[in-house]
């Protein structure tokens, strides 16, 4: 019996990982944040697999469903929409149980939205911290963006295409002189990489909506 913690590819899917794909295979079952998103990769990879749907909102009732189904000696493989499980979704929550089940955990690495923009943006990659998303409650946004302030590193935050302007406004109020990389669409055709301060990002980003899967980083001055 093993969960298998399987990354998918972030957006192009000739980035998928031959190991990813014989984990697929082999799965009794497909844990899915989004069954649609991942059937797409499935049909792509012309796997038909059973699927269940593994998210914020049912993640806790099902825990125990998959734990057991676990101790069966079934083999299940989670997956998130893209990228890598647990990063800023639920599937930390189904590891720290079968941690304390005596689940086997076997990960199956592959690519990180934040890693990849880290390592594009020029922004040093020597110390860093992840934050996963700003606050939408304004206080509990302004602490974080001012604990970034007094911190001597690079900061990587995600950001909905809802919520980037605002989130970028943020910025411009609390780290006005600091550097900021918008990186929008990694790995897909309209993949995109915006540098400047927060102001002059949205002097840049004018009045057209923002598209696709961001990744904001914050540089130290």
């Amino acid at each position: 019996m093993s969960l298998h913690i399987v990354s998918t590819p972030i957006g192009n899917l000739g980035d998928v990982t031959s190991r990813a794909v014989e984990t697929l295979k082999n799965a009794d079952l497909v844990l899915a944040e989004d069954t649609r998103r991942t059937g797409n990769l499935l049909k792509h990879l012309d796997l038909h697999k059973s699927m269940s749907s593994f998210n914020e909102h049912n993640c806790r009732h099902k825990t125990k469903y998959v734990i057991e189904m676990l101790k069966q000696g079934k083999e299940v493989a989670l997956v998130s929409d893209c990228g890598t499980p647990g990063i800023s979704d639920p599937g930390f929550i189904l590891v720290r149980e079968c941690v304390s089940a005596g689940v086997n955990i076997i990960p199956v690495p592959g690519p990180t939205a934040f890693v990849s923009a880290l390592v594009c943006s020029g922004l040093p990659t020597d110390k860093f911290t992840f934050y996963g998303f700003l606050p939408k409650k304004e206080g509990k946004r302004k602490d974080m963006l001012l604990e970034i302030k007094q911190r001597n590193e690079t900061a990587i935050v995600y950001a909905s295409p809802y919520r980037v302007v605002k989130d970028l406004d943020a910025i411009k109020q609390i780290l006005p002189s600091h550097p900021v990389v918008v990186a929008r669409e990694l790995t897909k055709k309209f993949e995109e990489f915006i540098r400047g301060t927060a102001s002059e990002i949205l002097e840049k980003i004018g009045t057209k909506e923002v598209k696709g899967e961001i990744v904001l980083l914050i540089g130290k001055i």
